[in-house]
């Protein structure tokens, strides 16, 4: 029974970081085509991209979700969760539009 538990908890771990994942790029390519339209490029765009990507899901799974950080890691192992892969899609949606 205890491995039965112990395996599901993992499962809704990997299901709830794949939502993070997954939230962070469709976040990633709407900021992207905002930015490519609007004349927001260089330093400040990155980093205002990086502060509401960053802000956004911090929200979500803190306040929304009223999860326990220390279950996944800490709070910078959620934060930091797919975000290489948005920031490239970031980028790619900038330069396109």
């Amino acid at each position: 029974m205890s491995t039965s538990i112990r395996f599901l908890c993992f499962f809704l771990q990997d299901e709830f970081l794949d939502v993070i994942y997954w939230l962070r790029q469709i976040i990633a390519v709407i900021l992207g085509v905002i930015w490519g339209v609007a004349p927001l490029k260089g330093f400040l765009g990155i980093a205002i991209f990086c502060i509401i990507n960053a802000g956004v899901l911090y929200v979500y799974f803190s306040s929304f979700q009223q999860i326990d950080e220390e279950e996944y890691g800490g709070t910078w192992e959620l934060t930091k969760e797919g975000f290489m892969t948005s920031f490239a899609l970031f980028l790619v949606g900038m330069l396109i539009f």
